[in-house]
This record gives C-alpha cells, structure tokens and sequence, in this order.
C-alpha cells in the first residue's frame, strides 16, 4: 500500500476489502492505490482475485467489507452508472453483442449519452486508425471478424466515451501465439499514446512485464508481492513467488 498522500491523488483505491463467494474468499482484506495515469498488472493464478479486483472497482461486485474509492470518493450504488461511463471495460473474448455490427457495438453507449450519428461516425474512425483496424470491418458481424479483430473492437468500444480509465481482463487470452503477439505490441503503444490509468489483468507473467512497469502478484486474494518485474525476479517476496517467476517454460533448445 502506498503512502497516505499518493492515495489521495489515486484514480482507484481499495480499502480494506473482503469479498466471499459462499465459502469462497475472493478478496481478503486487501488494500491497494492504482495512481492516474499508471499501467498497473494484476497477475496470479486462477482464483487468486484478480479479476475480482476489477469487478469491484466497477461496481461490478459489492465487497462485503471496506471500501473502494475513486478519485477520492467513495463509491456508492448511486454512482455506479455514471462511473461506467468514465471507465472502459474490456473482457477476454470481447464480449461483443453478435447480432450487432462492429459499428453498432460501438455505438451502444454513445447512443445513450444522447451523441448524434457524425460522432459516433468520426470517433469510430479515429478509433479504426488507432487500433489499425480496417474501416470496412466495422460493416461486419463478430462472426465475420478474426479473432484479433474482435479485440480491436472490444478495445475501440471501451474507449468509445473517451474515459478516464481503462480496464481489461485478460483481453488477450483466447487468441493465437501470432496475433497475441502482434495485439500486445499494439496494446502498449495505445496504452503509451493515450495516457490513461490502465489496470490489466493477466495471467502470464511477461505478457504483464511487457504492459506494465508495476505487477501485483496476488494469491488466495491478498497481495503477495508489488513491484516491477526485476523486484519479483530477483527480490521475492516468497517461495511461492519464486516458482511463480520460474514456472515460465522456456523452449528447448534443439540439437543438430
């Protein structure tokens, strides 16, 4: 956790939070500050929370103790809606609605903020060269779309409203080595062009050193270690760090 002054300038910050599924524990007792503007990873192995955590930052999820703040305030139920509309939302897969075009998906939030056809026209085209995606791909169906197209739309829809934050979980993890590869290259320079407050979640540890120069390793939901790669590699925490930095799997080497 960060000192008291760097919370207070914080784009999110969790206090104290406890989140249980039956006699699940999501998140225990964890605290954490994700500074504005900051790329920040949250890693771990499945069920260790992390998505939890990016649950209860968009009002997703209800902890059932502490609290979580934004900017400096607490959330409440109230605010939950119009905190949506500041902060994109990006799953694996996409989420994309199937019976909608790539352009219709776009528009479904612009549409409710009451936003004219023109714009939502011109910021779906400023979004198509952002992510490089084919103007006339936004004419198709998700089904029509590759996979790393889907992305790119999944990520355009989150950014849509121009929001303050964006957050994705695992938005890579159902493509293919080659595309993956090609999207997190394309991810960072958007990430390095746009300037916002970015938390990822990520099970894979260099696709999380390439995003981010901080990673929270969480387990059984608490935090285990925060740091940068080089902290985790060469400073860890615990055993269960270690092997978490070691059980990446090297190619063989192949002899002739």
């Amino acid at each position: 956790m960060q000192d008291s002054e760097s919370a207070a300038t914080s784009a999110f910050a969790i206090r104290q939070v406890s989140k249980r599924y039956d006699s699940v524990v999501a998140v225990d007792n964890l605290s954490l500050d994700f500074e504005a503007g900051t790329t920040t990873a949250l890693i771990g192995s499945s069920g260790s929370g992390k998505s939890t955590v990016l649950r209860l930052l968009l009002g997703l999820e209800w902890p059932d103790r502490g609290t979580v703040s934004i900017g400096g305030h607490p959330l409440e139920p109230a605010q939950v809606l119009q905190l949506r509309r500041r902060v994109g939302y990006v799953i694996q897969e996409g989420g994309l609605f199937p019976h909608l075009t790539a352009r219709g998906n776009l528009a479904l939030l612009p549409h409710y903020l009451g936003w004219d056809a023109a714009r939502i026209g011109q910021r779906a085209k400023e979004l198509a060269e952002l992510t490089h995606l084919p103007l006339a791909a936004l004419e198709r169906f998700p089904a029509e779309l590759s996979g790393g197209q889907r992305q790119r739309v999944a990520l355009m829809r989150g950014l849509m409203a121009d929001p303050d934050a964006l957050l994705l979980d695992e938005p890579l993890g159902a493509l293919d080595p080659i595309v993956r590869h090609e999207l997190q290259d394309e991810l960072k320079r958007i990430f390095a062009e746009l300037n916002k407050t970015v938390i990822l979640v990520t099970h894979d540890l260099p696709e999380a050193a390439w995003f981010a120069e901080r990673l929270v390793l969480m387990r059984k939901g608490a935090v285990i270690q925060d740091g940068c790669f080089e902290d985790l590699r060469d400073h860890p925490a615990d055993e269960f760090v270690a092997r978490f930095v070691a059980a990446r799997r090297q190619l063989p080497r192949v002899s002739r």
